[in-house]
């Protein structure tokens, strides 16, 4: 990997990252954004993401490019003990190691919270499971759409359109991910005050019941309950982009402002006195209403009289931008989020870019590693000879199977 800025917040934090799929990898690559050195630990067949979607080179596929840049990858078949020998002697010059393995699956390779953190007392732990380990659903399996059920998101999909849907992005894998970073984060703090690692817990299930009832617990806040489960606004039937003469516009009044100055635009000025709409406790207990009306008024114009109309009464509102008109976005490239790469072996490579910018700058963006792209240095760095060095690489390359090492 490329020397990163020495002022971006992690310089000098080295990650252990031994997760795969998308949840773990994209909290280490946030890491990696911020100026940790990730290291990617890899079985010789690599992260199954390695093959998933087009790929301009065996390995490198799109989904791994997406959660797995700004990292080192080095390749340790832990079947065998001199990788798990490697393994521990890389964990003695780490300060975060993360995992997303079964609990279960700890013991036998020796790398339990409380094993490490014996061996490296400073070390922040980050166990990315599926499921709290204390509780009934502890050591299953998990996957987005499986926390995406059990969490409420598809029922609340039902709730609004009538049918059960999951979400159209992996949202539990992602939204997980930003609690690991947090958590991780907090737990590198609390061990600059103490100087003592610890052992941060990130349980799928639990983080994606969290995200969802930050509104949906909505009258459950009391007991008794003040009211249902699920913020009606949210859940109405009626809020999605509005259908235009020509197309659709998302258009949000919100504030007794807005509604007055949109009740006008419409020649209905008395509805902003209606006792359903004079507020916004009227207007959430009659959602559906309000919005079913505004809806048959918005289908009068084209969008782009109500972007104009919008604009000049101070309404919020937007286009409904395809994922082309995303990419292509005038505000996105004017601020550099967008970056190009140049691959020997791949061509012309382009990424969606750190979304944070510090003191003005925005963070670099360094190449997804191939799978063991960095063995040989990452294991010179963390003691071992040149021969015992040679022993794991030949292992792991005996370990590969012709479709692990090929599409």
């Amino acid at each position: 990997m490329d020397v990163r800025a020495a002022s971006l917040p992690l310089s000098g934090i080295r990650v252990l990252d031994l997760t795969a799929v998308v949840m773990g990898p994209y909290a280490g690559q946030m890491l990696g954004d911020l100026g940790a050195d990730v290291i990617k630990v890899e079985p010789p067949e690599g992260d199954s993401t390695r093959h998933t979607g087009p790929a301009a080179e065996a390995g490198m596929a799109a989904l791994f490019l997406g959660v797995n840049r700004n990292k080192r990858s080095v390749m340790l078949n832990l079947k065998r003990p001199e990788a798990r020998a490697a393994l521990l002697a890389l964990v003695d010059g780490a300060d975060v190691f993360m995992h997303s393995m079964r609990p279960q699956k700890l013991v036998g390779l020796g790398i339990t919270p409380d094993e490490l953190l014996a061996r490296n007392p400073r070390l922040v732990y980050a166990g990315l499971h599926g499921f709290g380990v204390d509780g009934p659903y502890g050591g299953r399996p998990a996957y987005d759409d499986t926390v995406q059920g059990m969490s409420g998101l598809a029922a609340i999909t039902q709730a609004q359109t009538g049918e059960a849907r999951y979400f159209p992005t992996i949202a539990a894998d992602k939204t997980s991910g930003l609690f690991a970073v947090n958590g991780i984060m907090a737990a590198l703090l609390r061990r600059e005050r103490t100087g003592q690692g610890g052992f941060v817990e990130i349980p799928m299930y639990e983080s994606m019941v969290a995200f969802n009832l930050v509104e949906h617990f909505y009258g459950h806040h009391f007991d008794p309950p003040r009211g249902g489960l699920g913020y009606p606004r949210v859940l109405a039937a009626w809020r999605r982009p509005y259908r235009t003469l020509d197309g659709h516009i998302c258009l949000m009044p919100y504030t007794n402002q807005h509604w007055r100055a949109f009740f006008t635009e419409v020649g209905r000025p008395e509805l902003a006195d209606d006792a359903r709409f004079t507020d916004i406790a009227a207007r959430t207990r009659n959602i559906d209403a309000l919005y079913e009306v505004a809806g048959g008024h918005v289908a009068e114009r084209t969008t782009a009289a109500w972007m104009e109309a919008s604009a000049r009464l101070q309404i919020p509102s937007a286009p409904v931008a395809s994922l082309e008109d995303v990419v292509e976005d005038v505000h996105l490239r004017d601020t550099g989020f967008f970056a190009t790469r140049q691959d020997p072996a791949m061509g012309t490579l382009r990424f969606p870019g750190v979304p944070l910018k510090f003191d003005g700058e925005r963070p670099d963006i360094a190449m997804p590693p191939r799978l063991g792209e960095h063995s040989r240095a990452i294991l010179a760095e963390a003691g071992l000879r040149e021969d015992e060095i040679e022993a794991l690489l030949n292992q792991g390359t005996a370990a590969r199977t012709p479709e692990g090492a090929g599409a």
